[in-house]
């Protein structure tokens, strides 16, 4: 919403949970029949770090099905222009070649602690290809790389691991804890990207981009779970130990994005990413 406000947008509609619940999909269908969007952004979806997903993975995998078939479908079916869906860096293979280049996706198993999640956003990835190639319908499909930012989720149940890290580093601090347990060995690596980067990326390639082809979206660096902790005691003032519980997992070893379809953009694009998307005058 900042993005689209700072460029001059100004008929946008949001759907807040107490205004629509994306699970029901008659709700969802009425919405759309009676606001009738021009394009969407499809960034609502189930999301959390590896606990929430060893804990719910029937949730995880049921509401991000229902709810990217609802949006979709009723995008389409009521005339939107475009749609962009937000996808994740978890729908690759855990022993993919890194940097994980888009052609990797379905190329060999997943990991077992986001499989559920991976598994739904591959879907939604696979359900705009079908619209775009059986329908024409202009659905491209984005993969971010690990998010942070204003807004975030620092529920340490269900955030994701940098939110997750600066409430308990910041509670120890506070609360003067002689150590801080962190899950895993601490050897991962993780990249990052802020939500505004992220914002900048999903507005361009809405503007520009018309293919079917999932495009990667992150900075190209990576930074180990370790030197992570550091980072964020150091900046929050926490003098205490950082013992890491290795009994835990520790989830996919490496998840660097390979961004150079992204970094190419748009020179060597097709004509149809040139002519056909939604020109940002006509969209005001």
């Amino acid at each position: 919403m900042r993005r689209l406000r700072a460029l001059g947008f100004e008929q946008l509609l949001v759907a807040e949970r107490g205004e629509l619940e994306l699970t029901r999909q008659a709700d969802v269908e009425a919405w759309f029949a009676a606001h009738r969007p021009e394009v969407v952004i499809l960034a609502a979806a189930r999301v959390g770090g590896i606990l929430a997903n060893h804990s719910y993975p029937a949730d995880f995998i049921r509401d991000n099905l229902v709810v990217q078939n609802n949006v979709i479908d009723a995008a389409y079916r009521n005339g939107a222009r475009k749609l962009t869906f937000l996808g994740s860096s978890c729908i690759y293979p855990k022993a993919a070649a890194q940097p994980l280049d888009e052609d990797s996706l379905l190329t060999g198993p997943l990991e077992p602690t986001n499989e559920w999640y991976a598994i739904a956003k591959i879907a939604g990835i696979k359900m705009c290809q079908a619209y775009q190639r059986q329908y024409g319908f202009d659905a491209i499909s984005l993969m971010p790389t690990n998010l942070y930012g204003p807004g975030d989720n620092f529920d340490l149940q269900n955030s994701h691991v940098l939110p997750a890290l600066i409430r308990k580093f910041h509670e120890a601090h506070v609360e003067r804890h002689p150590e801080v347990t962190i899950w895993g060995t601490g050897s991962p690596l993780r990249e990052f990207l802020h939500v505004d980067d992220m914002a900048a990326a999903a507005v361009f390639l809405m503007l520009n981009y018309a293919e079917p082809e999932i495009v990667n979206v992150g900075t190209g660096e990576d930074v180990t779970i370790a030197d992570l902790a550091k980072t964020v005691s150091k900046i929050v003032g926490y003098k205490g130990n950082i013992v890491f519980d290795t009994t835990k997992p520790d989830g996919t070893p490496r998840k660097l994005l390979d961004v150079s379809r992204l970094d190419r953009a748009p020179s060597t694009w097709s004509e149809r990413s040139r002519s056909s998307s939604p020109a940002k005058a006509e969209l005001r």
